[in-house]
C-alpha cells in the first residue's frame, strides 16, 4: 500500500496497512540531523517512508521586502520582524520576532481599510504549482500545501502581527468593528490568493493545511461564542473553497482548544492538527472518543517535554500511548504536535522513528 491509498483510507475513517506518518522539523533540527547522517531532509523522509510532501507552493514576485538599518525586515503583511537565535545544548535556533505592529495605533475602521500596504494575490507566481504536486505524486505521496509561517491561511495570526496581541483580543471585546474590519481584509486576500493556488494545482493537490493559533496552554484565546462571530466565516469559507476543488482541509492550531473543536467541524475541517499533550483538555483517548470516526487527528506527540527531555524509552511508551488512544478504527495520522526543536537529541528522533514502525501496524 502506498502513502496515498494509507492516507486516503485513513482520512474514510477506515484501517490502512499501517498508522500513516508526518515528520516536522525545525530547521535547526534538519542541520542536526543532516550533519548526523549526512542525508538531506527529503532523502530522510523516503528513507523514513513518511507519507505527506509539503509543496513551496506560489513563489512571491511583489514589491521588494523592505530591510531596515535596526536590522529588521518587513514581510508580506508590512509587519517588521528581527532574527533572534536561540543557543540550545542540542543545537541552534533562528526565530523572527515582531519588532513592529504597524496598525497597532489604528483606532477606525477608515484607518484599517486606509492602511496602504495590504497583500494583493497578484504578488505571486502560482505557475509551478501543479509540477510541485505532480512530483508528489509520481513518487505515491500526498501534496500538502501549508506555505511558510507568513503566507499560510489564517486569520487570528495575521491580525496579532498587524495590530499586537493584546489589542486585537480588545478590539474583539470592545472595538468590533476594527477587529471585523482587519479579519475582513485578511481574509479578502486569503480566499483570492487560495482560489489561484488551487486552480493552478489543477486537481492535483490533496490538502491543504490552515495555521492558526486558537488556543493557550489552559484554553482558547477567546470563547466559543467570540470565535463563531468573528472567525468562524472565514473558517468556514476557506474550508468550502477547498472542498470545491476536492482538497480536503487540515487545520493546526497550539494549545487547549476543545471547546471550539466542534464550531471547526461545523464548519468544514476534516483534520485537526496538533494535539497538543501538555495542554489542558487535549487528552487524545479523550478526543477520539468525542470526535473519533467523524473528525481525524494529526499529531499528539510532545516536542515540550518527551522529545527534549525524555528517554529514548520514553519516546517509545509515547507512541504507543498515541497509536492505542487515536490510532482504532482510521483517522490518526503519526506525528509530533509541532516541529521537533534543536534540543532533542538525535537518538531520541530516530526512538521516534523506529516506534512509528514497532508500533504502527494494524494487522
Amino acid at each position: 500500500m502506498d502513502s496515498r491509498e494509507r492516507i486516503f483510507r485513513a482520512l474514510a475513517f477506515e484501517t490502512p496497512d499501517r498508522v500513516p506518518v508526518d515528520f516536522w522539523a525545525s530547521a535547526g533540527l534538519r542541520e542536526k540531523l543532516k550533519q548526523a547522517f549526512g542525508t538531506d531532509f527529503d532523502a530522510f523522509l523516503d528513507e523514513h517512508d513518511v507519507d505527506l510532501r509539503y509543496i513551496p507552493g506560489p513563489e512571491y514576485i511583489g514589491p521588494p521586502l523592505q530591510c531596515f538599518d535596526d536590522g529588521s525586515d518587513e514581510d508580506l503583511w508590512g509587519v517588521r520582524r528581527k532574527s533572534v537565535a536561540v543557543a540550545t545544548k542540542g543545537g541552534a535556533e533562528s526565530y523572527k520576532e515582531v519588532v513592529h505592529a504597524p496598525l497597532a495605533s489604528a483606532e477606525r475602521v477608515e484607518d484599517v481599510l486606509d492602511y496602504a500596504r495590504w497583500p494583493s494575490p497578484d504578488w505571486f507566481d502560482y505557475s509551478g504549482i501543479a509540477r510541485q504536486c505532480e512530483d508528489v505524486r509520481e513518487r505515491g505521496r500526498v501534496a500538502v500545501f501549508m506555505g511558510d509561517r507568513l503566507n499560510r491561511l489564517a486569520q487570528l495570526k495575521p491580525a496579532m502581527y498587524l495590530r499586537g496581541v493584546d489589542t486585537i483580543l480588545m478590539d474583539m471585546a470592545i472595538r468590533p468593528e476594527v477587529a471585523a474590519a482587519v479579519f475582513g481584509k485578511i481574509r479578502a486576500f486569503y480566499v483570492a490568493y487560495a482560489e489561484r493556488i488551487f486552480e493552478a494545482a489543477r486537481g492535483k493537490l490533496d490538502l491543504l493545511l490552515m495555521g492558526d493559533d486558537f488556543g493557550t496552554q489552559s484554553g482558547p484565546f477567546v470563547s466559543p461564542a467570540m470565535w463563531e462571530a468573528f472567525l468562524g466565516p472565514g473558517f468556514a469559507e476557506y474550508c468550502a473553497l477547498a472542498k470545491t476543488h476536492g482538497v480536503k482541509v487540515m487545520h493546526h492550531t497550539c494549545g487547549s482548544v476543545r471547546p471550539i473543536i466542534p464550531l471547526m467541524m461545523e464548519c468544514g475541517l476534516d483534520v485537526l492538527q496538533s494535539l497538543q499533550p501538555e495542554a489542558a483538555e487535549m487528552a487524545p483517548a479523550d478526543l477520539k472518543r468525542e470526535f473519533g470516526g467523524r473528525l481525524a487527528f494529526h499529531g499528539g506527540i510532545s516536542i515540550q517535554q518527551t522529545l527534549p527531555f525524555g528517554s529514548e524509552e520514553d519516546v517509545r511508551q509515547e507512541v504507543r500511548e498515541r497509536i492505542e488512544a487515536l490510532a482504532p478504527g482510521g483517522g490518526y495520522i503519526l506525528c509530533t504536535s509541532h516541529n521537533i526543536q534543536a534540543d532533542a537529541p538525535v537518538e531520541n528522533v530516530e526512538a521516534l522513528l523506529c516506534a512509528y514502525r514497532e508500533f504502527g501496524d494494524y494487522a
